[in-house]
């Protein structure tokens, strides 16, 4: 069989290398191929031929179910016994006639060494029978890459003629089966060293690169002191190789770093192989597209005849936007607006001369336009010693840097293409201030046994640590945290940016629940512009970043190599930069008054099409170390960096939540309501006359603050439905005018140490009771009124239905007038409580009320007690004015038996005092009446 390479061997040993050979079977007959030194992807180039194998059997079975190639792998040990890295199996291609012209394909099976893949070997094998009349094979085995030709022996047997040798009794891989190759340029970006772990006790100072594809090598210079500049002096390396032309047999391509040490020894310290070479294939003759075609077609602007003198009208309907907002605007208000949270931004999605961000629901690096952030360069791991069986090799460090690989031409009078890697950036350390800014969290891992967490960030940047434990939110899984955080750094040294989230713990030490690390030199140095993303307008007030947008084209133009220029009269010589401004689609918009220049305005439009970096929210996912694969939850974050070297950033972003920013920090309000009177209030009960009746009473809180319940005194014996009470309750509230939410803070359980916070709308529950003595109160019938859209009350008792509530199927809700509370300051009238009643809802009553909304100001300055209680002014409520029988029955009997007894019964009352009369009367005439018949018969005359 042929043997021809193989690849991805798992590093066992320190010396970062195998001296690897194959141990060929098949059947009882075996043979080794060549040893090849210190490599992990060793290239044998090898056939091996197993002559005269005797198999017994049929050959049409044989055809069917051949006998297997077994390929077992060794590392050739100077002492000891040489260490067994894996086996692989294959099948081999069966020939009953030698004349079939059946070539045999170089396949990669994967080696096995019990359960874990340790690599790939690149083989085939055919087995051809020999003689017609006794079942002997030949079986040719091809070690190599690809295809294996085939030989006819010497003896006059109908087999292929042998394969060239390379060493006596040495045959290469055959050419109908040896891959095509083709002369290939590989370009090495060798960028840096990172994160280098001590070799043998001592650290890695000054290392070189070693890179080795297809037999030949190139090797850099060397870094003479790795932790003061960790880049290579010499960014660019180049080599030529005969390369495969079809990706399958592509070989690997080998990194080595090499520490060069005291008395020349040079140890490898780090390797790494990669296997797939196919992304970094390139066209060296393909050329960026200029900044010009990509707005051709985008605009009508550039398909009109050019001209100089541009006459612009602006409508008197669309003025600019006065430079006072009567609502407030954050930069919150933006971010909700984004997110598609429209109840939390208020009027600002309403407004067109606004701008938005851009929300990833992933990693930035995970958006597929910007490719990872690996366009400059890529980060590949080096590793290093054994491996356990359940274990990967150890990291060692990274190297930073990139390839491109393109054909060549093979006559030498060919012009050679151009080099891929031109116009590096400075590689010597930068000095950057970071920016970063946590928004919020989402769905972070519960920590705690209330099934939530208190959350706070920790920060990690090279040595520097800001632990921000004070600002921890308790008793939350979606925690809004709305920190930033700066500081200073040296790139590349102190690239890894780590983010982590802790709970907060009293009694024991705060638990990690995840982390995330951001590779700031990425992003600093990627041609997508993430070190800072650019907004959607450009305004004359200062940004963060700290290059205007003509300038930051200007350097695109550079990066990118495009034939283009800072200045837009020679990007666009027949246009007039005031009319070009107006191409942004702003003739049709209503123009903020501080947007800036023209020229800023249409360059930053320019930038907006060439796919870079936008504003914008990303989305991390934190993970464990115990956990590595499940999520911990998420942080919404972005990440700005700036090089000192072009000046100081401009102000940050205010992300500051809303409960303690203090333009839009809540606001102290007070909700007053006078309840005056109540009508055709259901009547619950019967009197012990049999008289339907309630004691009316009226309840009312705002939702989250049911701590705070207030109600009236009760209006006794109402007969009618009537009640009358001028009673005033007092509620108040904080408020977020912003997102137009009540903030509440309050402890879950008695024995909590923080408070939760939550959001609610801003309603009012009124609800209306029937007082019971000696048992539980009856209810009888609620109204929810919601301050930003309440119903607008009745005049008067007779047009209160309920019809005026928007949320019955009967009415149509756009039917239904509303209004805020907060914009009208004062309502009264009458409105509607209903209760449900098998299934649909019936009039319960109706309250005459007054709504007031007052900020804390206001409230000082017109002072209000609650019920009746002082200081009663604002307006004065007086006792009501309540019909007599209002009262309770057992506390006054006089008035119960006047309106009670005597109302009730006061005929029979009568008509028994008139029968007593009579009766008394009649007692009498009987009792007298013997006594005075009996004088009669005794005297007579008497």
């Amino acid at each position: 069989p042929p043997i021809f390479s193989s690849r991805s061997f798992t590093i066992s040993d320190f010396s970062y290398g195998h001296d690897p050979y194959a141990h060929v079977s098949f059947l009882h007959r075996s043979k080794t191929t060549e040893i090849i030194h210190s490599t992990l992807n060793p290239t044998w180039d090898q056939t091996i031929i197993f002559d005269e194998i005797e198999i017994y059997g049929e050959p049409q079975t044989v055809l069917q179910n051949p006998p297997k190639v077994v390929i077992e792998l060794f590392d050739n040990d100077q002492v000891g016994k040489d260490e067994f890295l894996g086996r692989s199996m294959c099948s081999p291609l069966v020939k009953l006639n030698s004349e079939m012209d059946i070539t045999p394909k170089l396949l990669w099976y994967p080696v096995m060494n019990g359960d874990k893949t340790c690599g790939d070997v690149l083989v085939t094998a055919e087995l051809i029978l020999r003689h017609k009349v006794l079942t002997e094979f030949s079986l040719i085995c091809f070690f190599q890459s690809i295809d294996t030709s085939m030989f006819v022996s010497q003896d006059g047997s109908n087999l292929p003629i042998l394969p060239s040798q390379r060493a006596p009794s040495l045959y290469m891989v055959p050419q109908g089966i040896r891959p095509v190759v083709q002369l290939t340029a590989v370009e090495i970006l060798a960028w840096g060293l990172r994160n280098m772990k001590n070799y043998q006790m001592a650290s890695v100072t000054s290392p070189s690169l070693i890179v080795e594809c297809g037999g030949e090598r190139v090797e850099s210079v060397v870094i003479k002191n790795l932790k003061k500049t960790p880049n290579f002096p010499s960014s660019v390396l180049f080599m030529k190789v005969f390369l495969p032309k079809e990706e399958l047999y592509m070989p690997p391509l080998v990194i080595k770093v090499i520490d060069h040490r005291q008395f020349g020894r040079k140890p490898v310290v780090g390797q790494c192989t990669i296997d797939c070479l196919d992304r970094f294939r390139c066209d060296p003759y393909a050329g960026k597209e200029d900044i010009v075609p990509q707005l051709k077609g985008k605009s009508s602007f550039l398909s009109t005849p050019p001209c100089r003198d541009v006459v612009i009208e602006i409508e008197d309907t669309k003025p600019l936007l006065a430079s006072k907002e009567e609502e407030i605007i954050d930069w919150w208000s933006k971010y909700y607006a984004s997110t598609g949270e429209h109840e939390k931004c208020g009027q600002y999605i309403q407004k067109e001369s606004v701008d938005g961000l851009q929300i990833y629901d992933c990693e930035l690096e995970d958006v597929m336009e910007f490719e990872g952030l690996t366009d400059f360069s890529d980060t590949f791991k080096l590793y290093r010693g054994k491996s356990d069986e359940n274990e990967d090799p150890s990291v060692v460090g990274e190297f930073k840097g990139s390839f491109r690989i393109y054909p060549l031409s093979d006559d030498p009078s060919v012009p050679a293409p151009p080099r891929q890697f031109r116009e590096l950036p400075d590689s010597v350390p930068q000095e950057c201030t970071v920016r970063i800014y946590i928004v919020r969290g989402l769905e972070l891992q519960p920590q705690d046994n209330n099934g939530l967490c208190d959350p706070y960030i920790k920060i990690t940047l090279g040595k520097k640590v800001m632990e921000d434990r004070d600002h921890y939110i308790p008793n939350t899984l979606n925690p809004v945290f709305g920190r930033m955080y700066e500081l200073s750094c040296y790139l590349p040294q102190e690239k890894d940016l780590k983010i982590s989230v802790y709970d907060y713990d009293t009694f024991t030490s705060d638990e990690k629940v995840g982390e995330t690390i951001i590779d700031l030199e990425n992003r600093f140095l990627s041609r997508f512009g993430s070190h800072c993303g650019i907004p959607e307008q450009y305004c004359s007030t200062p940004g963060e970043n700290q290059l205007k947008p003509t300038q930051l084209l200007q350097k695109c133009s550079q990066i990118q190599r495009l034939p283009t220029t800072c200045d837009l009269a020679e990007l666009f010589p027949d246009a007039h930069p005031v009319s070009l401004s107006f191409f942004i689609a702003e003739a049709n918009k209503t123009l903020h008054q501080h947007l800036g220049a023209p020229e800023e305005r249409l360059a930053l439009h320019i930038l907006r099409t060439q796919g870079l970096v936008p504003e914008h929210v990303e989305t991390r996912t934190l993970h464990s170390t115990f956990q590595p694969n499940i999520s911990q939850g998420k942080l919404q974050m972005w990440v700005d960096v700036f090089p000192r070297s072009l000046g100081p950033p401009g102000p940050p972003f205010n992300i500051t939540p809303r409960k303690t920013l203090s333009k839009c920090a809540p606001f102290r309000y007070y909700l007053r309501v006078i309840i005056w009177n109540t009508k055709d209030v259901i009547l619950d009960e019967k009197s012990i006359t049999g008289e339907e009746m309630s004691d009316i009473y009226v309840k009312g809180w705002i939702p989250g603050s049911e701590e705070n319940k207030q109600k009236t005194d009760v209006h006794y014996r109402s007969l009618d439905g009537e009640g009358n009470f001028n009673w005033r309750f007092v509620f108040p509230f904080d408020y977020l005018p912003a997102e137009q939410l009540c903030l509440v803070a309050k402890k879950e359980h008695f024995w909590s140490k923080d408070q939760t916070e939550f959001r609610v709308p801003p309603k009012l529950i009124i609800q209306i009771w029937d007082n019971d003595k000696f048992s539980l109160d009856d209810y009888l019938g609620f109204l929810e009124l919601d301050l930003h859209r309440s119903i607008i009350p009745a005049k008067s008792p007779e047009k209160c239905s309920l019809d005026m509530i928007p949320d019955l199927k009967a009415v149509n809700p756009l039917k239904v007038k509303t209004a805020s509370l907060f914009e009208q300051k004062s309502m009264k009238g009458w409105w509607p409580c209903y209760a449900d009643k098998d299934g649909s809802r019936v009039m319960a009553g109706k309250v005459e009320m007054t709504l007031e909304v007052l900020n804390e100001k206001e409230a000082d300055e017109r002072p209000a007690g609650k019920g009746r209680d002082e200081p009663n002014m604002n307006p004065k409520l007086d006792p009501p004015n309540r019909p007599e029988t209002s009262f309770l029955w057992f506390s006054n009997p006089c008035k119960t038996m006047r309106f009670i007894v005597w109302r009730r019964f006061k005929w029979v009352i009568v008509g028994l005092l008139v029968l007593l009369i009579v009766l008394l009367f009649v007692a009498v005439l009987l009792y007298s009446l013997p006594n005075y018949l009996s004088m009669k018969i005794v005297r007579p005359n008497a």
